[in-house]
C-alpha cells in the first residue's frame, strides 16, 4: 500500500488548487480522479479573474494540472471507490483499478453530480429492491440474484463487490465501458448486452424487462452510474452534511469537516457552484491540511515509506 501525507480527491479546479499549495509546501501529494468529469472540462468561463475574454474550461484544467504536477503532485486518472478511517486515525484509498492508499489527511473535492432517472418508475422501487448504493445495501442481498447497470467506475466496483454476497450477479453496461471484460474476467459477473426497459414487481422488484421482450428474475437492482457519488463515497468516512438539505459536507472557515484530517472543498460543499470559489477554497483546504500534517507528524511521525 503506498503512502502519501495527502491525498486528494478530485481533479477538478478546487482539488488541483488544494494540490497546488499543498505540493508546494513539500507534502507528498496524490490527486485522484479524470478530469474530463469535471464540470470545468466542458465549460468556458467568462466570469473568471483575469481573464477579460472568454476561456476554455478544459485548457485552464489542463494547465492546472500541468502546474500541480510542477510543484510535485502526483496525478493518478482513477475514481476512488473506497474511503476509510483506519484504526490509527490515518485514511484508506482505494481506486477503480484496486489500487490501495494511504494518507495522513484527505482533501475531498469531488464535486456534485445529478443522478439520473433511469426508469421512469425507479422512487416506487427504492427500499423496495431498487438500490443507488452497493457499499450500502450488499449484505441484504446475501445469497441472492441481483443485476447492476452502470456505466463507469462506481458499476463495475458495484458488480465485484456484490460477488461476494449474491448467489448470482448480473451487469448491464449503459454505454460502452472500457476494458469491460477484462475488468470482469476474475469474477463471477455474467454481463448482459440487452437494453433495459423497465423493473418488473409490485410491491417489491421481481425482475427486469429488456428491449426484444426478453425479461431477468432478480431480486435487487443497483444503479451505479459514472463514478461513484459523493456522498455514497464519503459516508464511511462519517462527515456531517449540512442540515437543510443533506447534500453538501459541512465545513468551517478553514474548510474542515467535522471528522479531524478530512477537509471539503469547492462544489461539495454547497452553492454557489462557481469556479471562483472553488479555487479560493481549494487554496484554503490545501493550507489547513498541510497544517494538519505538519501537527500530526510531529505528535506521532510520519507512516513509513512516504511517496516523495
Amino acid at each position: 500500500m503506498e503512502r502519501y501525507e495527502i491525498i486528494i480527491i478530485g481533479v477538478g479546479p478546487a482539488g488541483l488548487q488544494a494540490g497546488i499549495h499543498s505540493a508546494r509546501r513539500k507534502h507528498s501529494v496524490l490527486i485522484l480522479g479524470k478530469p474530463e468529469a469535471s464540470a470545468l472540462y466542458s465549460a468556458h468561463i467568462e466570469n473568471y479573474f483575469g481573464f477579460a475574454e472568454k476561456v476554455d474550461g478544459k485548457e485552464l484544467l489542463l494547465a492546472g494540472m500541468a502546474q500541480a504536477q510542477k510543484f510535485g503532485a502526483h496525478i493518478l486518472k482513477e475514481d476512488a471507490v473506497k474511503l476509510e478511517v483506519l484504526e490509527d486515525k490515518t485514511f484508506f484509498v482505494e481506486t477503480e483499478r484496486e489500487k490501495k492508499f494511504q494518507a495522513l489527511a484527505l482533501i475531498l473535492a469531488i464535486g456534485v453530480k445529478r443522478k439520473k432517472r433511469i426508469f421512469k418508475t425507479e422512487e416506487q422501487y427504492v427500499g423496495k429492491g431498487l438500490s443507488y448504493c452497493v457499499d450500502c445495501d450488499a449484505w441484504f442481498y446475501r445469497g441472492k440474484r441481483v443485476v447492476v447497470l452502470g456505466d463507469g467506475s462506481a458499476g463495475l466496483h458495484g458488480a465485484k463487490t456484490l460477488t461476494q454476497f449474491a448467489q448470482k450477479v448480473y451487469f448491464v453496461p449503459l454505454k460502452e465501458v472500457e476494458g469491460l471484460y477484462e475488468e470482469l474476467k476474475d469474477f463471477p459477473v455474467e454481463v448482459l448486452e440487452d437494453k433495459p426497459l423497465e423493473i418488473l414487481g409490485e410491491d417489491q422488484v421481481t425482475g427486469l424487462a429488456f428491449e426484444g421482450g426478453k425479461t431477468l428474475e432478480v431480486d435487487g437492482v443497483f444503479i451505479e452510474i459514472g463514478a461513484k457519488g459523493a456522498l455514497e463515497l464519503i459516508a464511511p468516512l462519517g462527515v456531517e452534511l449540512d442540515p437543510e438539505t443533506f447534500s453538501f459536507v459541512k465545513v468551517d472557515k478553514k474548510m474542515q469537516t467535522t471528522v479531524e484530517g478530512v477537509f471539503a472543498c469547492g462544489d461539495l460543499t454547497g452553492p454557489p457552484l462557481q469556479l471562483a470559489k472553488a479555487v479560493g477554497e481549494g487554496c484554503i483546504a490545501g493550507l489547513s491540511a498541510s497544517e494538519f500534517v505538519k501537527q500530526a507528524k510531529a505528535v506521532k511521525g510520519a507512516p513509513q515509506d512516504i511517496n516523495k
